[in-house]
């Protein structure tokens, strides 16, 4: 009982700084973002980021697709190694498939333990195969976190599509982002991202509630804020 309060008032805290941060003051200086997996998602929100100027280090299985990514959006990004791409980035995206995850968990374990890292991994059991089963039966997001031990996780960009992803900008704050996480140092690190490329963060709880964030459930699609914060109240 005493953890579970515990993890309530963490989660509840905050949830109370991210409501605080006023929108301009959020995205005040640069933060060096590693992308560990530069497909649609991760190639997407790199290069809104790198817009928003931020720098950024794209990493994939494929270097020479990283690099003219880099190339295209100039000097604020560049192209590494997943291991590199992790070690460069006070923040961490992973974005690869499911059945990736416990590979890129062991390959950085020394370089992602204690660094926020944004999880954007969706289990499909049709493409992911049986760790995609076992995740969904877990929760996505005590999965992830099983997957990537040491890391301070927070889940994020799982329930929207990567079409999208790049006009958020143009009216900031009026589609919500759900995300959930337990540790309040990564949650705020995560939402002042999230809200330099024009998504307001609504935490709804910690890591338990990660199962909520996947394509075909009730958060699903663009919402406001609010509408975010109605669906999130009925669900446990």
């Amino acid at each position: 009982m005493k953890q579970n309060r515990r993890g309530f008032l963490v989660v509840a805290g905050a949830a109370l700084a991210v409501s605080g941060l006023p929108l301009r003051a959020a995205g005040a200086g640069k933060t060096k973002i590693g992308i560990v997996g530069s497909g649609n998602v991760g190639g997407t929100l790199g290069g809104v980021w790198v817009k928003a100027g931020h720098e950024v280090m794209f990493s994939s299985r494929n270097i020479e697709h990283d690099k003219a990514l880099a190339a295209r959006l100039g000097g604020n990004a560049r192209a590494g190694t997943p291991r590199e791409a992790a070690a460069f980035g006070e923040v961490v995206m992973i974005s690869v498939p499911y059945r990736a995850l416990p590979e890129v968990g062991k390959d950085l374990a020394d370089l992602i333990r204690g660094k926020v890292v944004i999880d954007t991994c969706n289990p499909f059991v049709g493409r992911d195969g049986e760790i995609a089963d076992w995740a969904r039966k877990k929760g996505a997001g005590l999965a992830s976190a099983e997957l990537l031990p040491g890391a301070l996780l927070v889940r994020a960009f799982n329930a929207i599509g990567y079409t999208r992803m790049g006009a958020a900008h143009q009216q900031p704050g009026r589609i919500g982002m759900p995300i959930a996480g337990d540790d309040a140092r990564a949650i705020a690190a995560a939402s002042r991202l999230i809200r330099d490329i024009g998504y307001e963060p609504v935490l709804i709880g910690g890591l338990a509630m990660g199962k909520h964030l996947m394509p075909g459930m009730p958060l699903a699609g663009e919402r406001t804020p609010a509408e975010i914060r109605k669906i999130a109240a009925t669900l446990t």
